[in-house]
C-alpha cells in the first residue's frame, strides 16, 4: 500500500513533528525558513494527500484546484484560520485541523507583557537611554510618565481561552473592574468576576482594551473610526488576535491626533510590517512582530499537534483538534 504524500511548507520546524510525518508519509519539505512563494506552493501541492501549512499560506480555490482530488487533509500551525477558504474546503469535504489550546498560556502572557510595556512606555524609555534623553531629563518628576492598572477598568474583546488567560493573569493587579464583549456571555466569566457588556459599553468604559477575538466577517475592522471616537482619550488598546480586527488607518489617525493614548500591537496589516511604515514612527504605538506563541515548548507542542492532526486525518481517525 502506497504511503500518503504530504507537503510541508517550511523547513524551520521542530524536528519531532517532521519525524512523526516521515514515519508514515512521504513528505516534501519546502527547504527554506521563509514563506513558500505562491508559484512554488501551486506547483508542489499537485497530487498531495495532505498539507502542513502556516498562516503565511493562503489556501484558496486556486490552491485546491492545483492540488487536485487527492487532497484530503489540511493541517495549519495556528489557531486562526482566516488564511483558509473554509467554505470551498468544506464543499470539497477536505478535513482541517488547527492548534488551539496549546498556545493559550504563551499568548496570554505576551498580551499582559505588551499591555504593561505600552502603559508604562517601556520601548520609549529604552529609546531615551540610547538617545541621551535620560541624561538630559535631570530627573524631572514628569518625565516618561505612564499609567498603572490599579483601580482601572480592563475591557476584553473576546473572552475565549486567551482572553480568559489574560483576565486570570491580571487578577493581582488591583483592577477595579473587568468587562468583556463578544458574541455571547461566557461561563468562564463567573470565576473571573468579569461582566458581559455591549461593544459600545466596552469602548466607552474601558481604560485598557485587550483584543483577543477571532477574525471573521463580524469582527473584521470592528475597531474603526466610530469605535475609536467612543473610547476614552486616555484609553490604550492592545491587539494580539489578528491585524484585520482593527481598521489600521483609523487607528493611525486616532494615535496621531491623541484621540486615544496608545496602542500595543503584536499583529498588524500587512505582516511583516515594512520598517518604514507609519506605525513604526508613532511614539505611542508599541510594536511586536507577531510573537504571541513564540515560546519554546509552545511552538513544539503546536507543531506536534499539527502533525498529529494531519496523520489522524489521513488515517481516517478523529483529529485531536479538528476545525472542520
Amino acid at each position: 500500500m502506497s504511503r500518503p504524500k504530504v507537503l510541508v511548507t517550511r523547513s524551520d520546524l521542530p524536528q519531532k513533528c517532521l519525524d512523526m510525518l516521515k514515519e508514515k508519509c512521504d513528505i516534501e519539505v519546502y527547504p527554506e525558513s521563509h514563506p513558500i512563494p505562491r508559484e512554488e506552493l501551486l506547483r508542489k501541492i499537485v497530487g498531495k494527500d495532505g498539507i502542513f501549512c502556516l498562516i503565511t499560506e493562503k489556501i484558496d480555490k486556486e490552491v485546491l484546484d492545483a492540488a487536485g482530488p487527492k487532497l484530503k487533509v489540511i493541517s495549519t500551525l495556528s489557531v486562526g484560520y482566516d488564511h483558509l477558504s473554509l467554505d470551498e474546503i468544506k464543499r470539497r469535504k477536505i478535513l482541517v485541523g488547527n492548534t488551539p489550546g496549546v498556545l493559550t498560556d504563551a499568548t496570554a502572557e505576551l498580551t499582559v507583557a505588551l499591555l504593561l510595556a505600552t502603559t508604562r512606555r517601556f520601548f520609549e524609555c529604552h529609546a531615551e537611554i540610547l538617545n541621551s534623553g535620560w541624561a538630559k531629563c535631570a530627573w524631572s518628576p514628569l518625565w516618561m510618565l505612564g499609567h498603572g492598572l490599579t483601580g482601572k477598568t480592563l475591557g476584553i474583546f473576546g473572552l475565549g481561552r486567551i482572553g480568559s488567560g489574560v483576565a486570570r493573569r491580571l487578577q493581582g493587579f488591583g483592577l477595579k473592574r473587568i468587562i468583556y464583549a463578544g458574541h455571547k456571555p461566557r461561563e468562564t466569566a463567573k470565576e473571573l468576576n468579569a461582566e458581559f457588556v455591549t461593544f459600545d459599553t466596552l469602548l466607552q468604559e474601558s481604560d485598557f482594551i485587550c483584543v483577543t477575538c477571532a477574525l471573521n466577517d463580524e469582527t473584521r475592522e470592528i475597531f474603526d473610526e466610530r469605535a475609536f471616537s467612543k473610547m476614552k482619550s486616555s484609553a490604550i488598546i492592545v491587539n494580539t488576535s489578528r491585524g484585520g480586527v482593527i481598521k489600521q488607518e483609523a487607528l493611525i489617525q486616532a494615535l496621531k491626533t491623541d484621540q486615544i493614548r496608545g496602542a500595543g500591537l503584536d499583529v498588524m496589516t500587512p505582516e511583516p510590517l515594512p520598517c518604514d511604515h507609519i506605525l513604526t514612527t508613532l511614539p505611542n504605538c508599541t510594536l511586536l512582530p507577531h510573537i504571541g506563541s513564540a515560546e519554546t515548548q509552545t511552538r513544539e507542542d503546536m507543531a506536534t499537534l499539527c502533525s498529529a492532526n494531519l496523520l489522524a486525518g489521513l488515517e481516517g481517525k478523529p483529529m485531536p483538534a479538528q476545525l472542520c
